[in-house]
């Protein structure tokens, strides 16, 4: 018995990498649209011009 807890802890190990492996290989990138797209938004909010009325 003591051999077959043995041989399962590196099944466990290898069971345990393979679902880090595929989670840390998903697809992530939903998120990057939103972050560019706000990204976007911030350059052109700095690109625009001020007139001296509006500083003041």
């Amino acid at each position: 018995m003591a051999v077959l807890m043995w041989l399962l802890i590196p099944l466990f190990a290898c069971v345990g990498a393979a679902i880090w492996a595929s989670w840390t290989a998903r697809d992530r990138t939903t998120g990057d649209v939103a972050e560019l797209a706000g990204y976007s938004r911030f350059r052109e909010a700095m690109e625009k011009t001020h007139s001296e009325a509006d500083v003041l």
